[in-house]
Formats: C-alpha cells, sequence, structure tokens
C-alpha cells in the first residue's frame, strides 16, 4: 500500500473504533439512520475513495480503496459504505455525475433486468428491484438496465421510484424498489466496455466478500477475548482443550477468507475476474457460516441476547453469504469453467486463480 492509502486507513480504523458503538449498532438495528456517522465518512472522503481525482474522488486503486470495507466490515459500520463506494465508481466510470449523500446499486439479481427506452430526446426507465440496499435512504441509485442489447448506467433520485420496505436477517435495508420514470440525457450513459449484469453482481460479490472477511475478524477477536475473560472450575475456559480447538478452526477461517477477500479486491475492475470473485464469494460464504457457528458455540447463551454484541455481526455473515448470489451460483460457475478447462486446462486454471 502506498503511504496515503496507510494513513486513509488509519484514519477510518480509529473514526470507525471512536463512532461506532454497540448502541449504535441496536440503533441502527432499529431503523435509525445514522446521519452524524455518515457525515463524518463524507467528510474524510473515504466514500469517494474509488471516484477518480478527476471527478473529485481519493483516485485510490481497486485493492486499496476495497480495504476501506474489510474495515468497515469489521467495526460493524451499520452505513452504505460498500453500495456507496460501488455505485459512485460506476457513475464516475460511466461519465455520470456522482451525487452527494448514500448511494446504492440495482439491481442485486441478474433475473431482475430494467427495461430502458428511447422517448425523444429523453428516456423511460420500467422495472422493479427486490432487496435494494439501503435504498430508503439513498440520495440516488446507480441502476444498469438493458436498451436494445446495450447495458446503461442510468442515475435515478428518489422522485424517479417508490418503496416497499424490507430488510435483511441482519435488520439492514433491503427494499423492493418500484420503477417507472423518465430519466434526462445527462443521466444516461454507456457501461463501461464488457460492463453487464453478471458484472455488476461479481462487483458487488468482491465487496460482500471483503466485508465478511472484516467480520469474521472481529468474531474471532470477540471470541478469543471472550475465552479469555469467561471463568469455569477456577479457570478461563481458554484453558480448556476444546474451546481452544474452536478457536483454532476459527482462526484458520478467519485466514482463509482474508486470503479469499484479497484475490475479490485484486479480481475487481471494469472487466472483473468473475472466476476469482466466484471463488473468493465462495470460499468467505463457507467460512461465514463456520465461523459464526463456532463463535456461537465459545460464547454460549449470552452470545444470542440482546444484550451482547455477537449477534450484530454474526447475523451479518448470514445475511451477506447469499447476498449478490449465493454459493450454489457461484460454484455452477466455477464447476462450468473447469468443465470447460478440461483435464490438461485444470490446473492452469486453479493456478489463475
Amino acid at each position: 500500500m502506498s503511504d496515503t492509502t496507510t494513513i486513509l486507513h488509519d484514519t477510518a480504523n480509529r473514526l470507525f473504533s471512536d463512532s461506532i458503538t454497540p448502541g449504535d449498532l441496536a440503533r441502527a438495528a432499529s431503523g435509525d439512520w445514522l446521519q452524524t456517522q455518515w457525515q463524518q465518512l463524507e467528510e474524510l472522503g473515504l466514500t469517494l475513495a474509488l471516484v477518480p481525482e478527476n471527478a473529485g474522488g481519493a483516485g485510490l486503486e481497486a485493492a486499496d480503496a476495497l480495504g476501506l470495507v474489510r474495515l468497515a466490515g469489521y467495526h460493524g459500520v451499520p452505513l452504505p459504505l460498500p453500495e456507496t463506494l460501488l455505485a459512485s465508481w460506476l457513475l464516475a466510470n460511466a461519465g455520470l455525475p456522482v451525487l452527494e449523500g448514500p448511494l446504492t446499486i440495482a439491481p442485486a439479481h441478474q433475473a431482475e433486468p430494467l427495461r430502458l427506452e428511447r422517448t425523444g430526446e429523453g428516456w423511460r426507465l420500467r422495472g422493479e428491484l427486490s432487496r435494494v440496499p439501503w435504498a430508503r435512504h439513498a440520495a440516488g441509485i446507480a441502476a444498469l438496465a438493458d436498451h436494445d442489447g446495450q447495458p446503461m448506467v442510468c442515475l435515478l433520485t428518489p422522485d424517479g421510484y417508490t418503496l416497499d420496505h424490507a430488510v435483511n436477517l441482519a435488520r439492514e435495508p433491503r427494499d423492493t424498489v418500484q420503477v417507472n420514470c423518465a430519466l434526462q440525457g445527462a443521466h444516461v450513459a454507456a457501461a463501461p466496455d464488457g460492463f453487464g449484469p453478471q458484472q455488476l453482481q461479481a462487483a458487488g460479490a468482491a465487496l460482500r466478500a471483503l466485508a465478511m472477511a472484516g467480520t469474521i475478524d472481529r468474531v474471532l477477536t470477540m471470541s478469543v477475548n471472550y475465552a479469555n475473560e469467561r471463568k469455569q472450575f477456577g479457570r478461563p475456559i481458554g484453558k480448556f482443550q476444546a474451546v481452544q480447538q474452536n478457536l483454532a478452526v476459527l482462526a484458520s477461517q478467519a485466514a482463509a477468507a482474508g486470503a479469499a477477500s484479497d484475490i475479490a479486491a485484486e479480481a475487481f475492475g471494469t472487466t472483473p475476474d468473475l472466476l476469482a470473485i466466484a471463488v473468493a464469494k465462495v470460499r468467505t460464504g463457507e467460512a461465514a457460516g463456520s465461523a459464526a457457528s463456532t463463535a456461537h458455540q465459545v460464547h454460549g447463551a449470552i452470545g444470542f441476547t440482546e444484550e451482547h454484541s455477537l449477534h450484530f455481526f454474526t447475523k451479518r455473515l448470514w445475511s451477506w453469504r447469499d447476498e449478490f448470489g449465493r454459493e450454489a451460483e457461484w460454484n455452477r460457475l466455477v464447476g462450468e469453467q473447469a468443465a470447460h478447462a478440461g483435464a490438461d486446462g485444470l490446473w492452469p486454471l486453479i493456478a489463475s486463480v
């Protein structure tokens, strides 16, 4: 990492540590919007880390900027930082304006295409999108739509859609968006070359892999600390071999997720490496399931209580592993590419990831 990236990550780490408390996690889970914390993110320029300098952003390399997503996962930041990073990056690369405030992206599922039609000098966009992250709080949505087989990037503002509120298991907003609106020409542009619905889903999957890796790191820290503090039969439970074995398994899952998330960060871009991101999303998803289960075993009943913070993190892991493509979907892509490579090409394919 460059000195600038190191400073940015250190600054973000201090901000998240100081401004995101267990009380804030509980407030967000009950539906509150943390406006003060969001303003702090914007004032530090964290939300524009992926936007080129000539468009008003920090212009960081993708792998460096996406380290912020992993840090946000570690601290449980209940704000749409990953979605805003992705939306602002997509808008800037398409030459569209990047709005101030929280942003999100759509569609989250390839099976829900938006239809874009010409109407004189403007456009009309139609469609229904389910489980759009943080839509109710977004100043705008960067949406990918189809026009005669050409992927187009559209900038939607709240006056162009209606919402039905919903949440995921972690109580994060995942709203249904109904779109039927006219768009100005300045809010529609061709997507970057080679960037379509599958690439958008892969970009979102890369961000979820990074967020899960950070969250697994936090779950590991919490579990080790609890095992050293909680005493049974006169000594910390971390001294018992069975608990030590669980912690070793959890640490190995955290290491695997961290390595996988590094692959996802390197594979991110306007022409993302779909195979690498598929592998990363599957591996971090598997690690998430194992880590959440092991952490609750170590904590016992207290980890499920509202008073303890563990459940805020494990619920995110259970939710995120199914977003932007479930493991079965990405495993199918891996299997198809392995089959296509054949016996002679299998090892080179593995080595390329």
